[in-house]
């Protein structure tokens, strides 16, 4: 009779997730950096973006308004309606964090997709509160070094058309989307905010149609917060 195998540590199985998520989701930030300076930011306003914005989905949407054209008013509006998710997001991580003082506004900075997604799925506290905080290290130190090796190379590079990086921002966003639109609900909301961008692209200044898809997608999780909490 063979002998059985001893459970694995939810810790330290946790901190194995966290690493792999948190490095493959810091290669994104070359991209970033790249586009920044391809669209007219400096260096060092490529690398202020991931340092105290510190979320993909809203750089990109921030990077992508201003390269379009859109005015600097248009591209917060956009940045910053896509960040309000990571408000909803710290609701499911206060409970098992349990941060206090610096900690908690070191949390709340870190409070990000792969961070939530790496701690909630894991089966007891003390391994959420291990993938939670080592996901949001790996990925912040990992994402601002990419955003600052991009930047450069993309301000050595010159016009971003001649590689392809002029779609970089936009296949990158859809890398970090894909694995959410699985869901019926995720993938049926991300039609509806694509269906209303195309529709107002020919009648609204430019950067207002990211922002108009934002809010379908804000009003959406808004609505389904609501439900949650009526059930």
């Amino acid at each position: 009779m063979e002998p059985q195998r001893p459970a694995p540590d939810p810790v330290r199985t946790a901190r194995r997730q966290a690493l792999s998520v948190g490095v493959a989701t810091a290669l994104y930030g070359v991209s970033l950096g790249a586009l920044a300076v391809a669209n007219g930011l400096s260096v060092l306003q490529a690398c202020a973006t991931s340092l105290l914005i510190f979320s993909g989905g809203s750089q990109f949407a921030l990077v992508g308004v201003l390269g379009g054209g859109g005015s600097v008013a248009a591209a917060v509006a956009a940045s910053s309606l896509l960040g309000v998710r990571n408000a909803l997001y710290g609701l499911q991580v206060t409970g098992f964090l349990r941060a206090r003082g610096a900690r908690r506004l070191l949390a709340a900075h870190w409070t990000i997709d792969e961070s939530t997604a790496v701690g909630v799925a894991q089966g007891t506290d003390p391994a959420r509160r291990t993938g939670f905080w080592v996901t949001g290290a790996t990925v912040f130190v990992g994402w601002n070094l990419a955003t600052l090796l991009g930047a450069l190379l993309g301000d050595a590079l010159g016009d971003p058309r001649r590689y392809g990086l002029d779609a970089a921002a936009a296949a990158a966003f859809l890398a970090l989307l894909w694995p959410r639109l699985r869901q019926r609900e995720a993938a049926a909301v991300a039609a509806v905010a694509a269906l209303v961008a195309l529709l107002l692209v020919p009648v609204v200044p430019v950067g207002l149609p990211v922002v108009a898809a934002a809010l379908v997608a804000l009003l959406a999780g808004l609505r389904r917060e609501r439900a949650g909490e009526g059930a």
